[in-house]
């Protein structure tokens, strides 16, 4: 595989090749890498009676994969696979696992548009890495639960003990890595991928994309907005970030191991994958009108409206406008929105700083994501079982 053609979707320009070097020819390659754990384990689940599977997994992160029940119906793939993820690497921290899950629920409100505006949009950006959104179907009707869906993940991972083995961040997170598999799955035998173009689906590349999107671009994103992590926190919600890639799946020899690293990767990603295409604009039309489009009464409608200008014009402070105008985001009037924001920012990242304050601003930014997720779902659970059909397909 290390010798296959890397796909057209990877922009080696010279401009990266000036910058990156031969870095670039050690990063193409994982385009083409996925999980090969996961892809076994959904395909064993595909020769059982359909949820029998899952149910399984459940059970095995909930009792342990040596439980005697467990045991008992456990396929050789799954057991393998927690072999992997119930291995705890020597370079954990605890400490700074949940040092980083804390500095990031500090942020409160600013995290989780951050969480909508910079990480999911910078995600859709990605003209090959959306494309296995896109396979799964009805975009404008999965954008607002799929914020909701996402928002639930980052805050079970970011809470204290949460990636800990009987956390609920860890069990979403191995959870996710079988979704991915089975998505993968379905995506290969729609027989309409093209690896020549795009890779594999939900490749290793990408993985850690996902991965930094939620560390990296949420603290530049915050930096933009005058909320500054201080060095110690940057490293702690990298180093966080950094297992949760380890549990999902993605290979060691990718994954970074400091914010340096981290900011390195990242830039290196977007300097290769291209300008937006017409897939990225779809998807960040549904995330930013899916309110208006939504509204029942005109009161709804114009609150909605209200909402996506201020969201637009974040979108475009910390996106940059070169960068918004290529994914069409729309220039709405809101011309104290930002100025508001990055007053609040400045003033919350100071408050947070003192020690007295510190647990108030925790137990308020705990409180803001319940109540947020808690809408977003409208009282569906989710259970973030692999899917046993792509959205609008038979496949």
């Amino acid at each position: 595989m290390e010798n296959a053609t890397i796909p057209a979707r990877f922009q080696d320009t010279a401009a990266a090749r000036r910058r990156f070097g031969d870095q670039l020819d050690r990063l193409g390659p994982f385009l083409l890498r996925v999980d090969p754990a996961a892809d076994a384990v959904v395909e064993v689940f595909a020769s059982m009676p359909s949820g029998q599977g899952f149910r399984l997994l459940e059970a095995a992160l909930a009792r342990g994969i040596d439980d005697d029940r467990t045991a008992k119906e456990a396929p050789a793939e799954l057991r393998a696979l927690f072999a992997s993820v119930d291995h705890v690497p020597l370079w954990v921290d605890w400490e700074a696992v949940n040092r980083g899950g804390a500095a990031f629920l500090r942020t409160g409100f600013l995290g989780g548009i951050l969480l909508a505006m910079q990480s999911l949009v910078l995600g859709y950006a990605s003209p090959g890495g959306n494309k296995p959104l896109v396979f799964s179907g009805r975009l404008r009707e999965q954008a607002a639960r799929r914020l909701a869906e996402t928002s639930r993940f980052v805050y079970a991972v970011s809470q204290a003990n949460g990636m800990r083995r009987s956390g609920e961040g860890f069990a979403i997170t191995v959870k996710v890595r079988v979704m991915h598999a089975q998505v993968r799955r379905l995506i290969r035998a729609s027989g309409r991928w093209q690896t020549a173009l795009w890779g594999e689906p939900i490749n290793q590349h990408d993985m850690v994309a996902t991965a930094l999107l939620f560390s990296v671009a949420v603290i530049d994103g915050l930096d933009k907005l005058a909320y500054r992590f201080t060095p110690a926190q940057r490293e702690d919600l990298v180093h966080l970030w950094r297992y949760v890639a380890h549990v999902i799946g993605v290979e060691p020899e990718l994954i970074p191991g400091s914010y340096a690293e981290a900011r390195r990767l990242a830039e290196m990603i977007f300097a290769t994958q291209g300008a937006p295409d017409h897939d990225s604009r779809m998807l960040v039309d549904a995330l930013l009108t899916g309110k208006v489009r939504s509204a029942r009464t005109a009161g709804e409608r114009r609150s909605a409206e209200r909402f996506m200008a201020i969201s637009c014009s974040l979108s475009r402070a910390v996106l940059g406008d070169e960068l918004a105008e290529q994914l069409g985001v729309p220039r709405l009037r809101a011309p104290l929105v930002v100025p508001l924001l990055r007053a609040v920012a400045a003033a919350s990242s100071r408050a947070h700083a003192l020690p007295p304050l510190q647990d108030l601003a925790l137990d308020l930014g705990d409180l803001r994501w319940r109540r947020v997720i808690s809408m977003g779902l409208g009282g569906r659970p989710a259970d973030f079982a692999p899917p046993e059909r792509l959205a609008g397909s038979g496949t």
